[in-house]
């Protein structure tokens, strides 16, 4: 465990040597400021994310009150991103917890509730190698074949055949697809759409390809 310098006024500690509970991390919640920020990320995924993120921090630095936050320097932000180095978090795991942190400084900046700049600017985040995206992609053989699998001769093999062919011919998130109602097909200029609840609370509306449409 790398110190932290003494002119900081704060000195980290392991998760395993200090660990916030419920009661403490709710008050630090309870910031006006902070809380905004909460009630404006309307991913639950992502606010469950974002908590756990900043409950690393406070465990780490040992925050106890809100105004603690004012005294969060950028030293305290290399040492903290080492430490997730040391547990051997991977690179994107680390980008996460760093983003969080960002996200909430510029909104108590916005919010005149800390004074100076982020103290998260200017801090490297880890590489990750790769151009390729995270998410296994079917080769054209490979989705015909799956779409074909479910029997069409009953009614949960027709039922998963539709909602295969949704999911495969207009590349929709699980949760996209399980969220969708009859009253998202809709006629839009005199043709089928799928009104999309999209990441974020994002609508979108996309022309229903004709092997979905006939198997809906």
């Amino acid at each position: 465990m790398n110190k932290l310098p003494p002119e900081t006024g704060l000195s980290p500690v392991t998760p395993a040597e200090r660990r916030l509970s419920a009661a403490e991390f709710q008050g630090l919640a309870q910031v006006p400021a902070a809380a905004e920020w909460f009630a404006n990320l309307d991913n639950p995924r992502t606010r469950r994310a974002y908590r756990g993120d900043l409950e690393d921090l406070c465990a780490f630095l040992g925050l106890q009150a809100p105004e603690q936050f004012r005294e969060v320097t950028r030293a305290h932000v290399l040492a903290w991103r080492k430490h997730l180095e040391q547990r051997g978090l991977s690179a994107a795991t680390i980008r996460r917890k760093l983003a969080a942190l960002t996200s909430l400084f510029d909104h108590l900046l916005e919010c005149n509730a800390v004074a100076g700049g982020n103290p998260v600017h200017g801090v490297k985040r880890p590489r990750i190698e790769s151009n390729e995206g995270k998410t296994p992609a079917l080769g054209d053989h490979q989705a015909r074949a799956l779409l074909d699998v479910p029997d069409p001769a009953t009614l949960k093999g027709r039922r998963d055949r539709a909602i295969l062919a949704v999911l495969l011919y207009h590349g929709l998130r699980r949760e996209e697809a399980a969220r969708l109602a009859v009253h998202d097909l809709q006629d839009r200029r005199g043709i089928k759409h799928l009104k999309v609840h999209g990441k974020g609370g994002k609508l979108r509306y996309l022309p229903l390809h004709p092997v979905a449409a006939e198997r809906i």
